[in-house]
């Protein structure tokens, strides 16, 4: 199950892991509907080369 973050009206924002469809929960702070947010995506890409050229690695494989 992904973690999404939920605010209430009070405007705590909390994490909970839920299923993928769940909307609301209840604000464990005010009791509260607490709704889904749209949160900034923590997700870094590194390595060497895929991003330049399709995925695929500089180094070359064995034949």
């Amino acid at each position: 199950m992904p973690v999404y973050e939920f605010q209430c009206p009070n405007g705590k924002i909390t994490e909970k892991m839920v299923k993928m469809g769940t909307r609301q929960i209840t604000c464990p702070h005010c009791g509260k509907k607490a709704t889904k947010i749209l949160s900034a995506c923590t997700f870094t890409l590194k390595g060497g080369g895929w991003y330049a050229d399709g995925y695929s690695s500089s180094k070359k494989g064995k034949k």
